[in-house]
């Protein structure tokens, strides 16, 4: 019998865990708060929190392992940050149950790791899980949209079709742009925002996040709201109408919750609008009939496949759920995932 495998995400200000048990079944998945670039105790920490979560059991367990955490500025730079990150999983685990996925080289176990390595290691997450929905599609979009950024890939006759590879190129591709539904300062957003009838300038101050837009449209879960709050208060609708008030100078008072929802709303189709963009952008190399939607922001995935005339399919449909039904999915963890479900039937 194959073991059970966990799939590991090491991200700048989460980590992310998904266990599969021994029929390939998402048995339990974790999301821990990691703001990284404090520390590598917080991963340390974090790691432990999960490995309770998911009742690891050390001895049974396989661990494939991701990551877009070595871009902190903790870290010198990219290959400081993934030799630090291997580091912190060995303390933890075995080297012998661990795979490092490494995009196109595959998983590399740790003793064939060296620093030719790790360019391919490095933020190579978004590989592993286009290129799960890869094998089982023919075409289509990929939209993982996540706490800080958002994955726009296309796929086409079961390939991943990545004009870039590394952080830098996607985003001179457009196949990473970097807004997320938490983490992203509003004022990354737009420069200004209609509000009361008027075209009005917003603030260059970290006075509100995305986070406080989707709190204020009730559209942001709890399980997923872990960061912090731009001006470390409380993370109440009310808390993060005042916070957005500020990124125009606008006193904000109780009775006026109803205008900060419709200034949140204006917003989140701003947002909306600018990965509407990045969707047309690679469909333009082809045609596509669906999207498959992932990533804790989803929920405007689904929105922009029916706006762009698309079939929409959600990530949890192509990996084997036994935990229907609960807060944290698989599909809130894609790369997770998806390097999870790799490693399990790679070694069948």
């Amino acid at each position: 019998m194959v073991n059970a495998v966990v799939g590991w995400d090491v991200g700048g200000a989460h980590l992310k865990a998904v266990l599969l048990n021994g029929r390939g079944e998402v048995e339990k998945v974790s999301l821990q708060y990691c703001p990284l670039w404090k520390g590598l105790d917080y991963l340390m920490t974090a790691i432990e929190k999960v490995c309770v979560d998911l009742a690891v059991d050390k001895a049974y367990c396989k661990h494939a392992v991701t990551m877009t955490g070595e871009l902190v500025d903790l870290f010198d730079d990219r290959e400081q940050g993934v030799a630090a990150i291997i580091g912190v999983m060995q303390q933890q685990f075995a080297d012998e149950d661990m795979l490092v996925y490494a995009g196109q080289s595959g998983f590399l176990r740790v003793a064939e790791i060296d620093r030719r390595q790790y360019v391919n290691i490095a933020s190579a997450n978004w590989l592993a899980s286009a290129g799960w929905i890869a094998d089982q599609i023919d075409d289509g979009l990929l939209v993982d949209i996540g706490s800080t950024t958002t994955d726009v890939l296309l796929l086409s006759e079961g390939r991943v079709k990545a004009q870039g590879m590394t952080d830098y190129q996607r985003l001179v591709s457009g196949e990473l742009v970097y807004t997320g539904i938490v983490r992203t300062p509003v004022m990354a957003i737009a420069q200004a925002v209609e509000f009361k009838g008027r075209l009005t300038g917003m603030m260059a101050e970290l006075f509100a996040t995305t986070a406080d837009v989707y709190r204020v449209t009730g559209e942001l879960s709890e399980a997923h709201d872990l960061s912090e709050a731009a001006d470390g208060g409380l993370k109440t609708p009310s808390a993060s109408a005042m916070r957005l008030s500020r990124m125009i100078g606008y006193d904000y008072q109780q009775q006026d919750f109803d205008l900060w929802r419709t200034f949140a709303e204006r917003l989140r189709g701003l947002q909306k609008t600018q990965l509407i963009d990045a969707c047309r952008m690679q469909s333009q190399q082809q045609s596509v009939t669906r999207l498959v939607g992932a990533g804790i922001g989803r929920f405007l995935a689904k929105e922009i496949a029916d706006d762009l005339g698309l079939q929409y399919q959600d990530y949890n449909d192509f990996i084997k759920q036994s935990n229907a039904g609960t807060v944290i999915n698989s599909a809130d963890c894609a790369p997770a995932a998806a390097v999870a479900a790799l490693a399990f039937f790679s070694s069948k």
